[in-house]
């Protein structure tokens, strides 16, 4: 017998169950009520119309000896424990799915976060939104189907139970269609539904893939007039899901249409069945047949969304087997750091220069693991502004608050302040609280580099990596730039590994590593302070 491998998905699913157990047994419990009540509420209102109008045509006083009472409330009772329990099933049943995808999200994202950055860096936005978005939602209904197989058992048990007032024939007929139904709805939703599913979360990853790719570079496509073409391509991405849509729609309507042939045949062959133990229990039967079958629609459905589901657990199993990493210790002491053959101590600051493509930020990612070869010191002892800082689409606070979650407004204006850019948020509505729109796009370029500084700025470690930090600056405002990290780096005592084009802020350096040229590094005059020796 082959033995079942859990996979990470398998085990956050059953944890999340154990963690929403109550809900998830109420809602089985109301899913058993609806399905029996369903049925016999049906059969129960056949047999008592046909009843009522045999004992009508019967005359007078078969009429009068008719009891009227016993089920009419009989299918009140019933009408209303129906109502009762589907409410019940589906307040309980999406109150666990929903609070058990609350938590898988955030556990896809970290697990995301602690993959190597050759592979987590490789998702596009799109990608990595379809993940989060569409693959998550499709775990779903791993939590909302758990009721549907009690549901189908209840109702297809009630079935078997009233047609047995009208003989084990009608039963039989009932279980043979019962049976037809489910392996019919499997293997339909197998051959069509499950590639047509798949089809569908892998285009709605395309498509959201190019509308980011895109939508951040809108400016550049205005500029040359690509306008059309952009939408161009987002028509083309939004036809193929049109077409995956469709096709998964004529799959589940295949699996609709089986269910309702066989349906139909049940009810044809229970009422026959049926018919020598008069017309009230052939009714009875017939529609008893209908419900027992109808009842089996969770089941069908949930078959028909296996596809999209067993994409998205692929999908996330390769994201979730990348355990994340615990919260960085506070560093008991100030490390030194060793950069190629230059050994720092704490404090000191180093420049490294070089032309373009010669390695410089290569350099520096390695220094903090993003480039799969392990980081010579703990991530805590870092603050890094990146060539390319990517600002979140939130106020000023939250994009700062990245560096340090718990970091005081006074250290924020104290980050400002230094990187040149308080004056500009202060003069913004709501100050630390302005919005800045999607990757900062209500701020100006540069504004956007310094507010990456100032983020830089925030948090609290002994080895600042500044990459190209006055880039794209004025010559004024690269002036209050420098003067700001100098006062920081004094006040401070961190240490420094700059890159720089920019001969003003490598002045602040002790050292010199050039890349690129034959002379491999070279070191500031020793007998100069560090923020006095200039870069040959």
């Amino acid at each position: 017998m082959k033995k079942t491998v859990s996979t990470p998905l398998d085990t956050l699913i059953r944890e999340q169950k154990r963690v929403h157990a109550g809900n998830l047994r109420l809602a089985i419990l109301s899913a058993v009520v609806v399905g029996a009540a369903s049925t016999l509420l049906l059969g129960l209102s056949g047999w008592f119309i046909v009843a009522s109008a045999a004992a009508g045509a019967a005359g007078l006083a078969a009429a009068h000896a008719f009891n009227m009472l016993l089920p009419s409330a009989g299918i009140r009772l019933l009408a209303i424990l129906r109502t009762a329990a589907r409410y019940g099933e589906r307040l309980a049943g999406h109150a666990a799915a929903l609070r058990a995808l609350a938590a898988i999200r955030p556990a896809v994202f970290a697990s995301l976060a602690a993959a190597p950055p050759q592979e987590s860096l490789a998702l596009s936005r799109g990608e990595a939104s379809a993940r989060l978005v569409q693959d998550v939602d499709a775990v779903e209904t791993r939590f909302v189907r758990l009721s549907a197989p009690w549901s189908a058992g209840a109702g297809l048990g009630a079935g078997l139970f009233l047609t047995a007032f009208a003989g084990w024939l009608p039963s039989l007929f009932i279980l043979t269609a019962a049976a037809a139904a489910i392996l019919s709805a499997r293997a339909l939703a197998r051959r069509y539904s499950a590639p047509a599913r798949a089809d569908v979360q892998a285009k709605v990853g395309a498509l959201k893939d190019s509308a980011a790719a895109l939508v951040s570079a809108a400016a550049e496509l205005r500029a040359y007039g690509l306008e059309a073409w952009a939408g161009e391509t987002l028509n083309q991405r939004a036809a193929d899901l049109d077409a995956a849509r469709l096709a998964a729609a004529r799959a589940q309507g295949l699996v609709l249409a089986s269910q309702a042939a066989i349906l139909g045949a049940a009810v044809a062959a229970a009422m026959a069945a049926a018919a020598p133990a008069g017309a009230p229990l052939a009714a009875l039967a017939g529609l008893a047949a209908a419900m027992s079958v109808e009842a089996l629609a969770g089941l069908a459905n949930a078959f028909d969304q296996d596809g999209a589901a067993t994409a998205a657990r692929e999908r996330l199993n390769a994201l979730l087997r990348h355990a994340p990493r615990p919260a960085a210790a506070a560093l008991a002491e100030t490390p030194a750091l060793r950069v190629l053959d230059q050994a720092l101590e704490p404090g000191e600051r180093l420049a490294i220069v070089g032309p373009s493509g010669c390695g410089k930020t290569t350099l520096v990612e390695t220094l903090l693991g993003l480039r799969g070869t392990p980081a010579p010191l703990p991530r805590a002892a870092f603050a890094w502004l990146p060539q390319d800082a990517g600002l979140i689409a939130g106020t000023v606070r939250e994009n700062m608050r990245l560096a340090a979650p718990q970091a005081s407004d006074a250290i924020l204006w104290e980050a400002l302040e230094d990187a040149g850019l308080a004056d500009r948020v202060r003069a913004a509505p709501g100050g630390l609280s302005a919005y800045l729109g999607d990757d900062g796009e209500r701020l100006s370029g540069g504004e956007r580099r310094r507010l990456a500084l100032a983020r830089a700025y925030v948090r609290n470690a002994p080895w600042l990596l500044l990459d190209e930090p006055t880039e794209g600056l004025d010559a004024a405002t690269e002036a209050r730039v420098v003067e700001g990290l100098a006062r920081r780096l004094a006040r401070t005592g961190q240490g420094l590994v700059l890159i720089s084009h920019r001969p003003a802020p490598t002045r602040l350096c002790g050292r010199v590593l050039r890349l690129g040229e034959a002379t491999g590094h070279e070191k500031g005059p020793a007998d100069k302070p560090p923020g006095l020796v200039t870069a040959p």
